[in-house]
């Protein structure tokens, strides 16, 4: 089963239970992946609709992050729902020790010496920790990494 059919049949669940936030989240991500298709011209893989998701969930936590700077706890906590929401359909995140150690085997790989090498480093990377790592936290430790090695 797919994730959009696992989504589809936790949306049947949720209105069967009457859980009416939960429905309405559920429908707010079942069309996030439907727009993904659609744009895409294709069927979705599962490793699309957690790309998708995970755009999601980045929109959420700007939305958070934005919303409490603003002043707006009763907003922030319904888009924290939404993300939590998310989050249980996505992968683990890496912790830091083995994005660490993924990162450094990469940069052994390729080869890389200095911070210029930084782009050399990112596409294997980011196709190594797809969906378990986002893409701000990788660079930033592939910086510091490439730094510390001059």
């Amino acid at each position: 089963m797919t994730l959009h059919e696992s989504l589809r049949e936790e949306l049947t669940a949720a209105m069967r239970a009457g859980e009416t936030r939960r429905r309405d989240i559920l429908r707010l991500l079942i069309a996030a992946l439907d727009n993904a298709r659609i744009a895409a011209r294709h069927e979705l893989s599962d490793v699309d609709c957690v790309a998708a998701l995970q755009r999601e969930a980045k929109q959420r936590r700007d939305s958070i992050e934005q919303y409490r700077a603003g002043g707006r706890v009763d907003l922030a906590r319904a888009e924290e729902e939404e993300l939590v929401l998310i989050a249980s359909y996505l992968p683990a995140e890496l912790g830091d020790a083995e994005l660490r150690a993924e990162a450094e085997a990469v940069i052994a790989q390729v080869g890389a010496a200095s911070a210029a090498d930084v782009g050399r480093v990112m596409g294997p990377l980011m196709q190594r920790v797809a969906g378990r790592a986002e893409g701000g936290r990788v660079s930033a430790l592939v910086r510091e990494l490439l730094a510390a090695s001059r």
